[in-house]
């Protein structure tokens, strides 16, 4: 019987296998030998190289949040003082206009060069900033990304042609500040 207990399996293994042959000494693997330093070892260093990761990866994660901060900061800086190289262009224009006011007894020829003086000034500021007059001629092609026609008139021109400009545009670089006020041709009834 003693046989027959021998060669059962041992339930409690699931492969099967019982006592010592299928036990596996902790001395074949070296664990508490010299291989267990060795792991030890391997195991301290990448627990180093983890730790010297993360240290990058806070340090990273710092540097681009302080470099989104200052992109914002020159963002916001940059908007509130956008105007101030066309308000330094505009002041000179400003102190004509007030010493012209301060002259007593100005004769119209004087203050008709006085105000195409500033004029000059003013203009020279927006060609400075790329302000730039939209002026159609009559006769021009309604452009309805540059005009805007307040009232059409009959005219023995092509219809959708300008007639009259009431009122100039401006356009800053390529975006249209103001549309020129024009009149524009229709069909004579």
């Amino acid at each position: 019987m003693q046989d027959e207990d021998m060669q059962k399996p041992d339930p409690t293994r699931p492969d099967g296998q019982e006592g010592a042959d299928a036990a596996v000494s902790e001395s074949e693997f070296g664990v508490g030998g010299p291989a267990a330093s060795g792991l030890e070892e391997k195991l301290a260093t990448a627990e180093a190289k983890a730790s010297e990761l993360q240290d990058a990866f806070l340090r990273a994660k710092a540097d681009a949040e302080n470099m989104r901060r200052r992109a914002q900061e020159d963002i916001a800086r940059a908007h509130k003082f956008a105007i101030e190289s066309f308000a330094e262009a505009l002041v000179p224009v400003k102190d004509s206009l007030e010493m012209a006011l301060k002259v007593e007894s100005p004769t119209t020829e004087s203050l008709k060069e006085g105000v195409e003086m500033t004029l000059k000034q003013l203009s020279t500021a927006f060609e400075k900033h790329r302000l730039v007059e939209v002026n159609p001629k009559p006769g021009d092609k309604l452009d309805p990304m540059k005009h805007q026609a307040i009232s059409m008139v009959p005219a023995d021109q092509e219809v959708n042609t300008i007639v009259t400009v009431l009122q100039r545009g401006y356009m800053i670089a390529d975006r249209l500040l103001r549309p020129a006020l024009v009149t524009v041709s229709k069909e004579k009834s």
